[in-house]
């Protein structure tokens, strides 16, 4: 039996036989939207976790990334820079690192979509609360929801006047306003206006620049609108922007391989070998800029039986950065990456509810989404010397080979007649612009029928259309990357075969050279084992053309839909307990590669040929993938829902698969983006919330998960490509467990609290193509906070990750370093003093 089946028996068992003493009601019965219509969540027959704003401000959550501490089925992770936030829920989940590569985890603020990482950076500050649905909503979110939803819920405007002033003072200078007014501006119309800015020096210090990254600055205001003619009629206006300037993020060395000594000779230096070091070296820090803003308006119209929900939005979010690509101080290189979004979206929902055996609703979603992507690398002043030591060092340079010339690029400069010094020189680079025009529409309707008092029936159905339009276009002056190194290296062994002659057509016809040899010249580098002059010497090169130039295209497209569906049935087996099953599917749509790693597939069994008889290519143009196909998610729950006056237990055991899982792995000087055949998941989560007294409440919630590549031949592996089918996923916990507590108190007139929660994770490997060795994960932190509030005034002193806990968020080869291996760090231990003052 597996693990987690064994749990799950061990889980089912304990809560059917669970008994509770009756007191005096200390839960708060909590209301959700979940289904997009108010429940209570232990109605509500869906796997979700609700997250209340006194949670959010007693744990100093702050963004999305701290959820995770309490929520053991979520994982965020910041990677690249500022904005490349990767969701994961259950295991599943991608859409950092690439534009046209979106979420599989949807997210929602107010019930607008949130088309991309860099649209959901912001403050959690004056909020209602946050939900978590886990598995497939694709039936009432869309696409892109294949593997779950958060949905944010602001505040709203309040018709009494109120507010809050709040600072916040920590470690590395943390310095953090927050500010609310509300009130109303008539009978019927009230509004809220809040904003924050937060400043925050790195925790990672660049040891030659003498500065330190990852550091934190960032401000948000969001205005709103609450206007309520009648008490049937309401409209919700919300306009917010948000900035951010920072510079981030940093890499640790986890291998220094090979090239670190080349490296070291131009003068460059790294930390070696130092997965826990807070320092490094650069030659500058990267910079990221995001501007974030949108606007939306919500109408509610209550006609008795039926409602009316109409939300309409239009964002858009420009963001920048620049990062040194090889993360040493050596100056071999540097990216630039300019992204614009424009996002519109219109969404209609008419719901019926007469309060009898029948409640269901029907609505319409529409997006139109344009992305504009700039991506450009550019070389700098040490990459030529550093090209020039490694093939000077490589195996291809043998010890007496008649072609071994450590000056290679100095010897292809003068055999083709070029300026000397003009490949691979400082200042060069190449250049993509892709673009992306989006229109999804999405019709959907569910159903709940009562078959008795306790048994109710639910029939949900959506149907996806989804049509991208994309193109590519390249640009740039470097030249090394456009040389054909097949045709070129054919030529230099066909004259060193016939005494100096060039492969023209005449020479070809006066000394014929078979088919089969001129295919095995073409592609076979010199070595000791194929010496001169038989043989391409300069395919040695090949693995510094990674600028080569994409092949441009402005017609690419797909068209795709799907039918999603929800069946459950769920039964109120006492007053105190329900029980629910049923399955779910999901669907995500096709992904295109936006990035400068864009390229058409190679059809191994039909290669093209070269002019001159040998193969053009696999070396030249490169070849990768253009766009991942869709995803298609099914999952079978079975969950039960408990209350009791001082506990709430929910279980939910489930067996989840997602069908062309698109998987965006980084391999060293590019993106590998592939469909997984299938991906899958058994597991069973946990959530116990106790309160034995009035003042205690004790949290417990757990995820157990048994993941598997049932089938992914195409994968990457630490060797290259490999067949992960029948394997464990990296970076998927199989164990992830929260626990936690608030104690009430109150002394001198005080009213305060203290809390805690400690985030267990056991260990997994962290990336497919980092070995387990070198990369692992294991988590144990600790958050705690210590509150106290008198007339008006709250103190709170709070801390995260006390245990200053170190572990690795991602892993992967370091750039064009070959043998060396690169990742990025958690966050190290903060805390702080909150002041506030409400009125």
């Amino acid at each position: 039996m597996k693990p987690v089946n064994k749990l799950v028996c061990l889980a089912v068992a304990s809560a059917l036989s669970s008994t509770a003493i009756a007191q005096e009601s200390q839960l708060d019965e909590i209301v959700i939207t979940a289904t997009k219509r108010e429940q209570t969540l232990q109605e509500a027959p869906v796997a979700v976790t609700v997250t209340s704003a006194e949670t959010i401000e007693q744990a100093r959550i702050t963004d999305l990334s701290d959820l995770q501490s309490i929520i053991p089925s979520l994982r965020i992770t910041t990677l690249q820079n500022s904005t490349q936030v990767n969701l994961v829920i259950r295991g599943f989940g991608n859409g950092a690192n690439n534009p046209g590569v979106e979420p599989s985890v949807g997210l929602f603020i107010d019930g607008v979509y949130r088309s991309r990482s860099a649209a959901s950076i912001g403050d959690l500050f004056d909020l209602e609360r946050i939900e978590v649905l886990r598995g497939p909503q694709s039936t009432l979110f869309g696409q892109n929801a294949s593997a779950g939803v958060i949905s944010v819920l602001t505040a709203k405007p309040s018709y009494e006047w109120g507010g809050a002033v709040e600072a916040t003072f920590g470690n590395d200078d943390y310095v953090g306003v927050r500010a609310k007014i509300t009130g109303p501006l008539s009978d019927t119309l009230a509004f809220s206006l809040t904003g924050n800015h937060f400043t925050r020096d790195g925790y990672f210090d660049l040891v030659n620049l003498g500065t330190s990254i990852n550091d934190r600055d960032r401000w948000d205001v969001r205005a709103q609108l609450l206007w309520e003619p009648s008490e049937n009629l309401s409209f919700r206006l919300i306009a917010d922007k948000g900035e951010i300037d920072e510079l981030c993020c940093a890499v640790v060395n986890l291998v220094a391989g090979p090239t670190t000594a080349i490296i070291n000779l131009l003068g460059g230096q790294i930390e070696p070998n130092a997965p826990s070091a807070y320092r490094g070296y650069q030659d500058f820090a990267p910079r990221n800029l995001v501007d974030n803003r949108g606007v939306s308006l919500q109408a509610d119209w209550n006609l008795g039986n039926w409602s009316i929900t109409s939300i309409t939005a239009q964002r858009k979010v420009d963001s920048f950065f620049d990062t040194d690509i090889d993360f040493t101080s050596a100056d071999l290189g540097m990216q630039a990456n300019d992204t614009r979004l424009d996002t519109f979206t219109q969404e209609f929902r008419l719901s019926y509810d007469s309060g009898g055996r029948v409640r269901g609703l029907i609505g319409a979603y529409f997006l139109e989404e344009d992305v504009e992507y700039d991506t450009a690398v550019s070389w700098g002043a040490d990459f030529r010397g550093y090209a020039t030591g490694l093939v000077a060092a490589s195996t291809g340079c043998f010890v007496g080979a008649p072609s071994c010339n450590p000056n290679a690029f100095g010897a292809t400069e003068a055999a083709l007649g070029l300026p000397s010094g003009i490949l691979l020189a400082a200042g060069q680079f190449n250049a993509q612009f892709a673009t992306q025009d989006a229109s999804t529409s999405s019709f959907f309707g569910q159903l709940d029928f009562d078959l008795s008092d306790r048994l109710t029936a639910t029939l949900g159905v959506s149907h996806t259309q989804s049509d991208k339009r994309v193109g590519i276009e390249d640009f740039g002056n470097e030249l090394f990357g456009q040389l054909n190194l097949v045709d070129i290296g054919f030529a230099g062994a066909f004259a060193a075969l016939t005494g100096g002659l060039p492969p023209t057509p005449a020479n070809l016809g006066a000394y014929p050279i078979q088919a089969a040899t001129a295919d095995f010249i073409s592609v076979t580098a010199c070595s000791a084992t194929n010496p001169p002059p038989a043989c391409n010497s300069l395919l040695g090169l090949y693995p510094f053309q990674f600028l080569a130039p994409v092949v441009p295209f402005d017609n690419g497209k797909t068209n795709d839909s799907d039918t999603t569906y929800t069946l459950r049935l769920s039964f109120e087996a006492t007053d105190n307990i329900n029980v629910y099953a049923g399955v779910s599917t999901g669907f995500k749509a096709t992904s295109w590669n936006l990035s400068r790693d864009s390229r058409p597939v190679l059809d191994p069994a039909n290669p093209p040929r070269s002019p001159l008889g040998g193969y053009a290519n696999p070396y030249y143009p490169r070849y990768g993938t253009r766009f991942a196909g869709p995803e298609e998610a099914t999952v079978y729950e079975v969950g039960m829902k408990a209350r009791w006056d001082t506990v709430a237990l929910n279980i939910a055991v489930f067996d989840q698969e997602i069908k062309g899982f698109q998987n965006n792995l980084f391999v060293g000087t590019a993106f590998s983006l592939a469909n997984a055949g299938k991906q899958s998941t058994e597991g069973v989560e946990v959530e116990l919330l106790w309160a034995p007294i009035p003042q205690l409440d004790i949290n417990v919630a757990g995820t157990f998960l048994d993941p598997v590549y049932d089938s992914f031949t195409n994968a990457q592996g630490p060797a290259g490509p490999a067949d992960l089918s029948g394997s464990k996923p990296a970076g998927i916990h199989g164990t992830s467990l929260s626990v936690g507590f608030t104690l009430k108190w109150q002394a001198m007139g005080l009213d305060g609290f203290l809390r805690a929660d400690y985030l267990y994770e056991d260990e997994v490997q962290v990336t497919e193509n980092v070995p387990r060795s070198v990369a692992t994960r294991e988590v144990g932190t600790l958050n705690a906070s210590l509150g106290a509030a008198v007339n008006g005034w709250s103190f709170l002193l709070w801390g995260r990750n006390l245990t200053d806990d170190n572990y690795l968020v991602s892993s992967f080869p370091s750039v064009a370093q070959a043998g060396s291996l690169s990742g990025y760090p958690n966050q190290p231990r903060t805390f702080g003093l909150t002041i506030r003052k409400d009125f």
